[in-house]
């Protein structure tokens, strides 16, 4: 898909489910000079943002930016995404020493999780492989992008989160699974990962999107892999047909209801007064 294309996916996202901000364009880079000129680059200015503070200028301002390292003051998550080559036993003291978990042992616990989950084995040495080959990323609203996304970034509230997973999951080819830790969510989680797993994720705004970037109490996110946008376009409000909730969310609260409210819950009814008779 072409520029355009992904432009008219961001402009149709943003408007059918009424997005209170614009989609993010993610696009990982090799080399600075991958980095087009329309793009800021806070380094630039003698300005360093976060990660997360980027896809905030970019989903409510419609700005271009560059991140590399040199542009971002979040150290943990420039080595976390591998642009800066640091030994894992500083990462892992630095984050000690933020005291984010309870102590020594559950962060090392944490550790061994990530690397047991994400790195461990082919896959997963291969995914370390194509990480270190990137130094940055550019951050565009989609449906203004001057990148071909890796990644879409896509924040809401839980009833755009809640249609956005269903769109994923109508043809049940990538169930989404997903882990929560309060930290990395948008950068590493949405970002990363959709990327170098080619798998949706489920974003909980942590500690940096709460406490740099403006995000709300009440927003939520999903990272896309770039080329599985248009299935979320495609399959958007199709799940349960007619009894879709749409967006703004059409809500049953009624009395008197029944089984045969859904067919599917007919039919199961059906098969369970079948058994009970037998």
């Amino acid at each position: 898909m072409d520029l355009e294309g992904f432009r008219e996916l961001g402009n149709d996202l943003y408007h059918r489910l009424h997005l209170p901000t614009y989609p993010v364009a993610i696009k990982f880079i090799k080399k600075e000079d991958e980095i087009p000129k329309k793009a800021i680059r806070p380094s630039a200015g003698n300005q360093k943002w976060s990660l997360c503070q980027a896809f905030t200028y970019a989903r409510r301002m419609g700005l271009h930016s560059a991140m590399t390292d040199k542009d971002n003051f979040c150290v943990p998550s420039s080595a976390s995404m591998g642009w800066i080559d640091v030994p894992m036993e500083e990462l892992f003291e630095s984050q000690i020493q933020q005291g984010w978990h309870k102590d020594r042992a559950a962060e090392q616990r944490k550790f061994d999780f990530i690397a047991q989950t994400l790195y461990s084995g082919a896959e997963g040495q291969e995914r370390l492989h194509k990480m270190r080959q990137y130094m940055g990323f550019i951050c565009s609203p989609l449906n203004s992008t001057i990148v071909i996304p890796d990644s879409v970034l896509v924040y809401g509230d839980g009833g755009h989160i809640s249609h956005l997973v269903q769109a994923l999951s109508y043809d049940y080819t990538k169930p989404i699974t997903s882990t929560f830790d309060g930290f990395g969510e948008s950068c590493f989680k949405g970002g990363l990962l959709p990327f170098i797993t080619g798998k949706s994720q489920v974003v909980i705004p942590g500690m940096g999107d709460r406490g740099f970037s403006g995000t709300t109490v009440g927003e939520m996110a999903v990272g896309i892999p770039g080329p599985d946008v248009a299935k979320v376009n495609e399959y958007l409000f199709k799940t349960g047909g007619h009894q879709n909730m749409g967006y703004p969310l059409k809500g049953l609260l009624a009395t008197g209801l029944t089984e045969s409210i859904t067919p599917g819950f007919k039919y199961l009814r059906d098969v369970v007064d079948k058994q009970k008779n037998k």
